[in-house]
């Protein structure tokens, strides 16, 4: 008999036969209110009756048009909707199928593009698993380990992360940037340095939000010393922290933006844009790929962007996800358990610790399990596994924040009483 890899351990125990919006339907018929949409791909929800037509529709005529081959309308009409959200001069797109596949694209153009062999990474940050995206990862062991040797040419810069810091916002940031000027100085000079890639939230890093002062300053350490910024949207971007891009919130344009995820509603799609005048400088031959901007894909994709639009799913991120970072932080208040709520938008999350304040791994798995059983499905995240993350599709509406609030408080209350118990 053949099986799964047993390293292939789902979440919960949930087998899912059907979704609908922010619900799933498990084999045992129960449902469930689904606070992780796939890992933020489901954006506009399972099954949105405009992006399953579209995609239902291009099945019927054409599946797949290779497109260094063949030209194929779906990706025509994609490559204009982008441009009507894309930041002013990122006019010129790359598509391929996964996060990581678009995290290498972007540093194969800042390399080829510079000639320059560093890249500078945020510690904390996840960009993918493949060789060179692990590379770039420090957000926990899991993700790189076991594989050496990896990429040469990654130099890990601080992020600011305050709360395990245990300094202020201000504080972390300042420490970060004058950390930067150090390794510029120290390990990777500014004509070796190609660019450096941050999250404008650390994702698996622990859903650690950048700031403004943060990010003006990596895009004026960028311009003084002549390497590109790029931001790895991946998974903020699609309307998920409230604005359409999570890079908006700081007033900060990168030279070369990394998209994947909430980008077709679960279809495989990834991309990068720049201006054309930086995308011409990768050599030939160095962007292709067999399955990249598939014609299924670009029609979901398609769809996705008018949907988002239509019904003001970015407007009802920054709305929803006030209301839930509220409910979070209510229970907090009265949980010592929980010691920070962090996040924007719809992609916040809750960090465990200890009487002493130290990552406490077992008591939000607990939490998590325990929100399995009050029928809400979340994750974790974190170098220790010791936060919990919610990133309900953008359609979610104040009913089922507040279900899952409720359900939250549950879990928290179960998974800490069991805590302290042992």
């Amino acid at each position: 008999m053949t099986a799964l890899s047993p390293h292939l351990r789902q979440a919960t125990p949930v087998v899912a036969v059907r979704g609908e919006g922010v619900h799933i339907e498990g084999e045992d018929g129960r449902r469930y209110l689904d606070f992780t949409a796939g890992i933020g791909v489901t954006s506009t929800g399972h099954c949105h009756p405009r992006v399953v037509a579209a995609a239902q529709e291009q099945v019927a005529t054409l599946v797949h048009g290779q497109y260094t081959t063949v030209m194929h309308p779906p990706l025509r009409r994609l490559v204009d909707k982008l441009g009507e959200v894309l930041p002013d001069g990122l006019d010129s797109l790359f598509f391929t199928n996964s996060g990581s596949e678009a995290v290498e694209a972007a540093l194969r153009l800042a390399r080829q593009a510079t000639g320059r062999p560093n890249v500078l990474v945020c510690h904390g940050g996840f960009h993918g698993r493949t060789v060179a995206a692990a590379s770039m990862t420090t957000s926990g062991t899991r993700f790189r380990s076991g594989f050496s040797p990896l990429m040469s040419g990654v130099v890990v810069t601080p992020f600011p992360t305050a709360h395990r810091y245990g300094w202020d916002e201000e504080t972390a940031t300042r420490f970060a940037l004058k950390e930067l000027d150090y390794t510029l100085q120290t390990i990777s000079s500014p004509a070796d340095t190609a660019a450096v890639i941050v999250e404008p939230v650390l994702g698996e890093g622990g859903y650690v939000p950048a700031n403004r002062a943060f990010v003006e300053g990596l895009r004026e350490r960028a311009d003084r010393h002549g390497f590109l910024l790029i931001l790895d949207e991946v998974q903020t971007g699609v309307g998920r922290t409230g604005r359409f891009w999570g890079h908006e919130h700081f007033g900060v344009t990168p030279d070369i933006l990394v998209t994947a995820k909430g980008l077709a509603s679960g279809f495989p799609l990834s991309g990068i844009a720049a201006p054309e005048e930086l995308m011409r400088k990768a050599w030939a031959g160095s962007q292709g790929g067999t399955y990249g901007a598939n014609a299924v894909a670009c029609a979901a994709a398609c769809a996705t962007l008018d949907v988002v639009r239509d019904e003001k799913l970015v407007e009802n991120a920054e709305t929803m996800g006030a209301r839930l970072r509220h409910g979070l932080e209510a229970v907090a208040s009265r949980t010592p358990a929980v010691g920070d709520v962090r996040g924007m938008g719809l992609m916040l999350a809750s960090e465990f610790v200890t009487a002493d304040g130290e990552p406490d791994p077992e008591t939000a798995a607990r939490v998590q399990r325990a929100a399995v059983d009050e029928g809400l499905l979340l994750l974790l995240c974190g170098a220790w596994n010791q936060v919990v993350r919610m990133i309900p599709a953008l359609v979610i509406d104040e009913s089922a924040v507040d279900e899952g609030l409720r359900a939250w408080a549950a879990a928290v209350e179960a998974g800490t009483s069991e805590a302290a118990g042992r």
